[in-house]
């Protein structure tokens, strides 16, 4: 069998998560006697390729055209749809990034196949895959198995290990697809992203502030405790609503669904839409006055107190520890 892979790139430079499907992949087909098969998709990327060989690909396939340097939802599924029928792959792996849970049911959909989205598990039970995926808002774990002839999979960013690369490269081969100019009618036309700035999605330390912080200004402190730990700052739906902070730090169901290692909670009292984002970071800290607060429901650790308090005392012991 063959496992197809969607690794992601942005700007020439492979996403976390690309690796981390990568790795994923290898490790099924290891068990089940496979071969892993990575498909890369832009412009001028051919000397990227080799390089997923150290993450488990046995070969890639790369995809080039000037128009597909920019996301374009038709064609990108064109691309992996007819890669994974050319490698008569029977497994789709890909990232459960925000382009990812865009292109995955595209896929499935052109392979008439069955589709298990931001998965958190995948293992091999007689020689069948079956995914864990949370249910219900977060509020509980399905295993699932898909019984199509092809399978879909998206993996949930900082759940899986990607490991170190074991430097060893993969050949590269072009890939053709027939696009027709319709297949370009709908697209990114610009991306763009804060410079220096962590994207909440792929961060491993995440800080994210609530509504107790009062205004945008409390935002201040919650600033300099992630650029002392070197995490990304977050924020709950209250807080982007009021113009706090901008939608694309908003972590929750309406929001970005993330994994960190560390997931510190700053005032937020933990709505279940919120919970449904973030409760399967590795380690929680949740800082709220209100001892009834739903957040310490699924803290790792749990401190009753002013944040305003708290916070500050923090930021000064982690740059005492850390020698910043």
């Amino acid at each position: 069998m063959k496992i197809l892979v969607f690794a992601e790139q942005r700007d020439n430079r492979f996403k976390k998560p690309a690796f981390e499907a990568v790795k994923t992949a290898r490790m099924l087909a290891d068990q089940l006697g496979g071969e892993v098969v990575a498909i890369i998709i832009g412009d001028n990327i051919q000397s990227m390729g080799s390089d997923l060989g150290g993450y488990g690909a046995h070969k890639v396939l790369v995809a080039e055209d000037g128009r597909l340097a920019r996301y374009a939802p038709v064609a990108y599924a064109t691309i992996v749809a007819e890669a994974a029928l050319a490698q008569h792959a029977t497994v789709v792996v890909m990232s459960a990034t925000a382009l990812g849970k865009d292109l995955a049911p595209r896929v499935a959909v052109k392979l008439d196949a069955g589709l298990a989205a931001e998965c958190t598990g995948l293992n091999v039970q007689g020689g069948e895959i079956v995914a864990t995926r949370p249910v219900f808002a977060g509020k509980a774990l399905a295993q699932v198995k898909i019984t199509s002839a092809v399978k879909v999979f998206t993996l949930r960013p900082n759940v899986f290990s990607s490991g170190e690369s074991g430097g060893v490269p993969a050949p590269t081969e072009k890939f053709s697809a027939a696009l027709t100019d319709p297949d370009f009618s709908c697209g990114a036309k610009e991306m763009k992203q804060s410079s220096g700035k962590l994207d909440v999605a792929e961060a491993n330390i995440i800080v994210t502030g609530g509504r107790g912080l009062k205004g945008p200004e409390g935002f201040g402190m919650i600033e300099d405790l992630a650029g002392a730990l070197g995490a990304a700052v977050g924020a709950s739906r209250a807080v982007v609503d009021a113009g706090w902070r901008p939608h694309e730090e908003q972590v929750g169901q309406t929001g970005k669904t993330v994994s960190p290692s560390l997931y510190i909670a700053v005032a937020v009292s933990g709505a279940i839409q919120h919970l449904a984002g973030m409760s399967s970071s590795k380690y929680i800290v949740a800082v709220n006055k209100d001892k009834d607060a739903p957040i310490f429901q699924v803290a790792t650790y749990g401190i009753v107190a002013d944040a305003f308090e708290i916070v500050p005392a923090l930021t000064v012991e982690v740059k005492k520890l850390l020698g910043t």
